[in-house]
């Protein structure tokens, strides 16, 4: 067992507004694999599967921290903040929905 932190956080776009926001997602990955603590930091989308039919946001982040603080340092950045606040928060951004849970090993 380890102090890991496994988050994955979900996203689903507005309409139309998919590909923007997978965008600004993606714009976030080289900044937050430089912090310190992070070993994983992949935007992912889903895709068609008959053995992954699972319910889900379409677009997920698959994160790896070294621990909880390096996680709750990530979620305070300027620049994390920001996101969230302009395209998840504010009435036009481009997030419709979200969830971001973390989870151990332990």
């Amino acid at each position: 067992m380890s102090s890991k932190v496994y988050c994955i956080a979900e996203f689903q776009a507005k309409t139309g507004q998919e590909q923007a926001l997978f965008e600004v997602l993606r714009s976030l990955e080289p900044q937050t694999l430089r912090e310190d603590g992070c070993m994983q930091y992949r935007v992912t989308r889903q895709i068609a599967s008959s053995f992954a039919e699972g319910i889900g946001f379409p677009i997920v982040f698959n994160e790896i921290w070294a621990d909880m603080q390096a996680f709750e340092a990530h979620c305070q950045k300027d620049y994390i903040v920001n996101f969230f606040e302009t395209q998840c928060l504010a009435e036009d951004g481009l997030a419709e929905k979200w969830n971001v849970r973390v989870f151990s090993d332990e």
